[in-house]
């Protein structure tokens, strides 16, 4: 076990110097905290999009395809992916550009998005549209309640469900909750996406397949291991509440690179918080986490708990568990809570109405 120690998590310091282009790029954005943002933007523009250039390149030699094709491979994948990923998750909470620039809030989603396995709208769609108002619920079509959390068998069943059923139940659940809006925004982008597929296909099928169809097979399987990690931990007697039905990770370099996405108690309690605030409203908020018995893991992040849980190595949980207010005497008692919350959770038959007598 863990306990509290002093945050090392990145939070923003307004008396940091900002330099002569992070001036002139904060008058286009609503929140200057999101800066970041706005330089990992340019970075990705100025690698990535020319690599892909390149892949389309008529004739290019095979050898020379091969390796732009790695060095893209490399930076979408390893490189950027994380940062990529939680900025569009950050900019779909918070917009990221003033009103007057508004258009500039499609390049996220429909310029630089699809090459990181992102379909136009999708993300969003899902993540505000279902998602978070369900809270992992039983109406939200990617929770994790009704599947053994630490199964390797029962991922993979999660996962298919996911690429088979996944874009059909939330075209389904955003008609039934009459969120018609995001559907059009859902089925847009898709039809767009594939349409482009097509036609970019008949104009270099290699290229096509390694910067638009691979990327979002991955970055699929990335997104639903993050989502089975997060909410492995669920208190079967109280599936909705939030310090129960998910973790926070602390003081972990994921954290810098990923902007603060390990806090994701917080981030289900207070969607629209900044990624820079979340450290700062744990601490303020101890008690609360404590009370509940809240998952809170030190110097581990989601990919450690899924490697974990699929080996069923709680002791290792347990070693990283923080120890909020000294409730456990022992690892014992951790590991013994841990597994409690990875239970397969049983559907509740729904009550068939009976038929008015005639």
């Amino acid at each position: 076990m863990k306990y509290l120690t002093p945050s090392t998590d990145p939070a923003y310091d307004p008396a940091a110097p900002v330099s002569r282009s992070g001036a002139f790029f904060q008058q286009f954005i609503q929140d200057k905290r999101d800066l970041p943002f706005v330089y990992l933007i340019l970075e990705i523009s100025l690698t990535i999009l020319p690599l892909i250039a390149l892949l389309y390149v008529p004739g290019l030699d095979r050898g020379l395809w091969w390796a732009v094709f790695a060095v893209f491979l490399g930076l979408t994948t390893f490189f950027f992916k994380g940062p990529f990923g939680l900025m569009l998750h950050c900019t779909s909470h918070r917009i990221l550009f003033k009103k007057k620039y508004g258009y500039l809030n499609h390049y996220i989603p429909w310029v630089i998005g699809p090459f990181f396995g992102q379909t136009p709208e999708t993300y969003f769609t899902h993540h505000m549209g279902m998602h978070h108002p369900e809270n992992n619920l039983p109406d939200d079509g990617s929770s994790t309640m009704y599947y053994q959390r630490d199964s390797l068998a029962s991922f993979g069943r999660y996962l298919a469900d996911f690429f088979v059923l996944g874009i059909p139940k939330l075209v389904q659940y955003l008609g039934r909750t009459n969120k018609h809006t995001f559907r059009t925004r859902l089925l847009r982008g898709e039809v767009v996406y594939l349409v482009a597929c097509v036609v970019l296909g008949f104009v270099n099928l290699p290229a096509t397949i390694a910067v638009l169809i691979m990327p979002v097979l991955v970055t699929r399987t990335i997104m639903m291991l993050g989502n089975w990690s997060q909410h492995a931990f669920i208190d079967a007697a109280d599936p909705a509440n939030c310090y129960t039905n998910s973790v926070t990770c602390i003081n972990t370099k994921y954290n810098h690179k990923c902007w603060n996405d390990g806090y994701h108690i917080s981030h289900h309690l207070k969607p629209a918080l900044h990624w820079s605030e979340h450290p700062a409203h744990f601490r303020k908020n101890v008690a609360h986490y404590a009370q509940n018995k809240a998952i809170v893991f030190d110097g581990i992040h989601f990919l450690h708990i899924f490697a974990y849980l699929m080996t069923r190595r709680y002791d290792l949980l347990a070693r990283n568990f923080v120890n909020l207010e000294n409730q456990f005497s022992s690892e014992a008692e951790v590991v013994a809570l841990l597994r409690s919350r990875t239970r397969r959770i049983a559907r509740v038959p729904q009550a068939v109405p009976e038929l008015a007598m005639a």
